[in-house]
């Protein structure tokens, strides 16, 4: 993730980590991503089900019952697993998690755990009393998805009404005092809507937006042709960077995320050199801090099934399986020579990834994308819109 507020709007400072000695285990969730000891925040995919049939879905999701799923006692002892080894955050995804019935006793098992729970939602399913449950059980964050204004987002979505449902959600957790913020994914279909969400944060006073750049995995993966440019790419992230600082000049500080590119944080560097050059050397110290992609280090995934993957989008690749061993003895284990080499992949990158030198602050960002394109998971990522000049190739 790229903190475009924290970054470009001064909300982070490189001292504000360094206070709380940057280990996972003791800094608030906004400054997670700068942690020096990078324990991963486990995205549990604790359904396959869903109410709907998105079509830049990663897990392929559609409604019905899917055999195979973890159990209660097992989900309750991965998130034990979870606990003993670290894992600061668990984010219930699916699917659509709340199609699952004890998602609520998981959710409040895992907070008793020691971890913060997050949920990643739809939406459509959240009425005022599930809003006041998740309250109750005192839920962190509740990231709904919205990819546009009602007749984009429904056409995303498959359903009709997914828009107004997911609406009434955003304002049932508003009204009971969760943070919710929304999850929006980029691409040629839906890049127009993006002035349109920067007025729905502002009509509804949402405090948090996700803006994810296309990875092209599950059904996601036929939506390749509708990747944007790299000037595209820039013209979105401009418009975002200034839209974000219009908004923090309004007195409203929301917090404003790029996802799934991590070029985007030597950008807006390079935007700031020339703009604000004392600000350009914190945000730099910063960037260092987050060292870029973070599949297989940062951030993993456990399946319905409970298989473990390095991201959520990396679903071909199994590192091992909950059921059999603990998660932090599969996520550690040196024997798996693949594994290793995601952990340590700006080794391994190929191309103008190996020569960029923003090598070590985006860390060759996103691998399943490269794999995706060239069937080669260490060649260059072809989202990367920065320029030969820019990566110091000429």
């Amino acid at each position: 993730m790229i903190g475009v507020s924290k970054l470009y709007c001064g909300t982070v400072e490189p001292s504000d980590a360094l206070r709380y000695g940057r280990k996972a285990k003791d800094l608030p969730s906004h400054l997670l991503q700068f942690s020096e000891d990078k324990k991963p925040v486990v995205v549990w995919n604790c359904t396959r089900s869903c109410n709907l049939r998105c079509i830049h879905c990663y897990s392929q999701s559609q409604c019905q019952a899917y055999e195979g799923e973890l159990s209660t006692d097992e989900g309750k002892r991965l998130i034990d697993s979870l606990a003993e080894f670290g894992a600061p955050v668990i984010l219930f995804s699916g699917g659509e998690p709340l199609m699952r019935k004890d998602l609520f006793e998981l959710a409040a098992y895992a907070v008793a755990s020691g971890l913060r729970a997050v949920i990643s939602t739809n939406g459509t399913l959240i009425t005022e009393q599930i809003a006041e449950r998740l309250q109750t059980i005192r839920l962190s964050y509740v990231g709904v998805s919205l990819d546009g204004t009602e007749k984009v987002n429904d056409a995303f979505r498959g359903m009709e009404g997914a828009y107004q449902r997911a609406l009434r959600g955003i304002r049932s957790c508003l009204a009971v005092g969760l943070k919710v913020g929304l999850r929006f994914t980029i691409n040629r279909r839906n890049v127009s809507e993006i002035p349109a969400i920067f007025d729905i944060i502002r009509e509804e006073n949402i405090p948090r937006v996700c803006f994810y750049h296309l990875v092209y995995s599950g059904r996601g993966s036929a939506l390749i042709d509708e990747a944007l440019s790299p000037t595209e790419t820039r013209r979105a992230v401009d418009f975002i960077i200034d839209k974000t600082a219009e908004l923090h000049r309004e007195g409203r500080p929301v917090e404003v995320l790029t996802v799934d590119n991590h070029c985007d944080g030597p950008y807006i560097y390079l935007r700031l050199t020339k703009e604000n050059p004392e600000r350009a050397r914190e945000v730099l110290k910063l960037l260092q801090f987050n060292e870029g992609n973070s599949s297989g280090v940062g951030i993993a995934c456990v399946s319905w099934d409970g298989s473990v993957h390095p991201d959520q989008f990396w679903r071909h690749l199994v590192l091992g399986n909950v059921r059999e061993r603990k998660f932090g003895e599969i996520w550690t284990d040196r024997n798996n020579e693949l594994l290793m080499k995601i952990k340590n992949k700006k080794r391994h990158v190929t191309g103008r990834c190996a020569a960029c030198k923003w090598l070590e602050i985006c860390g060759g960002n996103f691998r399943v994308r490269a794999e995706a394109m060239t069937g080669d998971l260490w060649a260059p990522d072809p989202a990367c819109y920065l320029t030969d000049e820019e990566i110091g190739l000429t």
